[in-house]
């Protein structure tokens, strides 16, 4: 097993742990449950640590010794995935193991406009993220008749490849950013107990 995949699978297995204890203490209110806005500030510490560390000590690590390039065509160019396709990925990977939990990265700039956002509420999310990036962005949704909670956190550029990657691509509506510049959002949906 490569070194990515164990990450991506322990992060994945750690989030599926996290997201089952929230939501199963949301379902058995007791004394000393965890609310689920709490689970969510969970997920998204491990999430943004997670995608962090491979930015800056992987990827930039990498990029600056001339060891390998990423690259969005990273299968098909024996690359290392972009930090926001590892997102993607870690993802694509904890959905496999049945967890309802999702999350995904959104920006009101997206590159790959499949990042755009999907409803009013996101819209809404990403503009009070975009002003305040230190406060995220909480509330209940309701998709196809069932109900999520829903948090967006400011999706910072935390390395130079975050900022020289976002002002290079020409699909980029925007390519000023600088260093700390927020990017977009990170959104986390877990379902709420009927």
């Amino acid at each position: 097993m490569s070194i990515g995949k164990g990450v991506v699978g322990g992060v994945s297995a750690l989030l599926c742990v996290l997201a089952g204890w929230g939501i199963g203490l949301a379902e058995k209110p007791s004394a000393g449950s965890v609310p689920l806005e709490t689970v969510v500030d969970y997920l998204h510490s491990v999430l943004e640590a997670d995608r962090t560390f491979y930015t800056v000590h992987v990827v930039e690590r990498m990029q600056r010794r001339g060891v390998i390039e990423s690259s969005e065509k990273w299968r098909e160019v024996s690359a290392l995935p972009l930090p926001a396709q590892f997102f993607q990925e870690a993802s694509s990977l904890a959905a496999l193991t049945g967890s309802s939990v999702r999350y995904r990265l959104i920006s009101l700039n997206p590159i790959n406009k499949q990042n755009a956002p999907r409803s009013e509420f996101e819209r809404k999310a990403l503009e009070a993220v975009m002003a305040h990036p230190e406060q995220p962005y909480k509330g209940q949704v309701t998709e196809g008749g069932a109900r999520y909670f829903q948090a967006l956190y400011a999706d910072l550029a935390v390395s130079s490849v975050c900022v020289s990657c976002h002002n290079a691509d020409a699909r980029s509506s925007k390519q000023d950013y600088k260093l700390r510049d927020v990017l977009g959002a990170v959104l986390i949906s877990i379902p709420m107990p009927e």
